[in-house]
């Protein structure tokens, strides 16, 4: 194992964490709040390197992209998450055996986290504040495409560490290579929880083949049910919003389902999303074609509906794409949520509150919205200060992962000389 030494040395490094208070951790991440907006030029050029080498209509440009705005709204959520109360010392259990045995349950950092994520940037100062805050180092596998911007980055936290007299080795960040990805996930003994952050391929690929633990992330295919008794102004705002704010990421709009008694309604529903600047390709299943054809929105944008095929449906567009499905039936609706769904987040609009219900508890997702866009789902808007990522998976942390999920814990217990008959 060519990294060996590397994980070696963020294990060593982690058990330093511990012994810093929650006032040093806190001062730290300010620190590096402040480093990050004096640095940005620098931030900004070495991003500018990244993005010189992608296209600007590849899907992941938006999400590669750092601006001043940006790296302003990174240095204010980790100054958010400063603010946060310490995940650690929690007692969440705590009884006398009869025996006299005093047992406590308390909250404790994982170790070391490795982190795995493609064109994100954005995500090495997440992911610094969340471990750092909790006690935990980690380990980041960034992609190629955001080399230059991540490097940068790391550099920043590191001369940051090294004012305060903290290891750097506290934030590592590896080649990025397949060979780095596969040393990482095969590093037993030093690594102690791995989250993947990125599209399907990725997720599918560190499941099959890491030999550490493993929280699955990110991919995510969405659905919003119109339903029959849904509110036709508030359903443009929700889907306009869900679709259209940030097409890259995995709480973005995939599918529009519609009650058919809804397909006139159709036209007025999606025109905010072929009007909109970038303008948004329709995939329509023949009923729903068939309802927009007809209109005075097919006329003008004809070029921007098309016939959906079966590729449309379980898709992660991470585009100005959007695919619509109709269906007779709330229970048609939740049958298309099950096959397509990728149990990230789902959402419903309708009047009915009793519809609102069955959906809310027959759907297997992390988030389950109710007359709100699915674009809510992410760990500042939940109130967690930032995002590790959000899981879909169902063993351990569910949804927007930020400090308590990354904790686990520990049984202390104290005797007086008691011995187990």
């Amino acid at each position: 194992m060519q990294l060996k030494e590397t994980f070696q040395r963020v294990k060593l490094a982690s058990k330093t964490l511990t012994t810093l208070t929650d006032q040093q951790r806190n001062d730290v991440l300010n620190a590096v709040a402040d480093a990050i907006i004096n640095n940005k030029e620098r931030i900004l050029a070495a991003n500018g390197e990244d993005l010189a080498k992608m296209q600007k209509e590849n899907p992941l440009y938006d999400r590669l992209q750092l601006t001043e705005k940006r790296l302003n709204d990174i240095a204010g959520d980790m100054r958010n998450v400063a603010t946060l109360p310490t995940p650690l010392g929690h007692i969440t259990k705590q009884k006398t055996l009869p025996n006299g045995l005093r047992l406590c349950r308390v909250s404790v950092p994982f170790g070391v986290i490795g982190m795995i994520y493609e064109a994100r940037p954005n995500v090495t100062y997440d992911v610094f504040s969340l471990c750092f805050k909790s006690g935990n180092a980690c380990v980041l596998k960034g992609g190629r495409d955001a080399d230059a911007s991540n490097r940068v980055g790391v550099s920043i936290i590191h001369e940051v560490l090294q004012q305060f007299g903290i290891s750097p080795d506290v934030v590592c960040l590896l080649p990025a290579t397949h060979e780095a990805t596969g040393e990482m996930l095969s590093a037993v003994g030093y690594i102690d929880l791995c989250i993947p952050r990125g599209g399907r391929k990725l997720i599918d690929f560190v499941r099959d083949t890491a030999r550490v633990p493993v929280i699955e992330t990110g991919a995510g295919v969405v659905n919003t049910y119109f339903d029959k008794d849904g509110d036709l102004e508030m359903g443009k705002a929700i889907i306009l919003n869900a679709k259209t704010r940030r097409v890259s990421v995995c709480n973005a709009l995939d599918c529009l389902i519609i009650h058919e008694s809804r397909l006139k309604d159709l036209p007025e529903l999606v025109g905010p999303l072929v009007e909109h600047a970038p303008t948004v390709t329709i995939y329509a299943d023949e009923k729903a074609y068939a309802a927009v054809e007809n209109s005075s929105l097919f006329t003008l944008h004809s070029s921007l509906i098309e016939h959906a095929t079966t590729e449309s449906f379980g898709t992660e567009f991470m585009d100005y794409k959007l695919a619509i499905k109709t269906v007779g039936s709330l229970d048609e609706a939740l049958a298309h949520i099950d096959k397509y769904g990728s149990g990230h987040s789902e959402a419903i609009i309708t009047r009915d509150e009793q519809t609102a219900r069955k959906f809310q508890a027959h759907v297997d997702a992390a988030c389950v919205y109710w007359n709100a866009p699915t674009s809510f789902t992410d760990g500042a808007q939940f109130g967690l200060g930032a995002e590790i990522g959000i899981s879909t998976q169902k063993l351990g942390p569910r949804g927007p992962m930020a400090l308590e999920e990354i904790t686990t814990y520990k049984w202390l217990i104290e005797g007086e000389g008691q011995v187990r008959p």
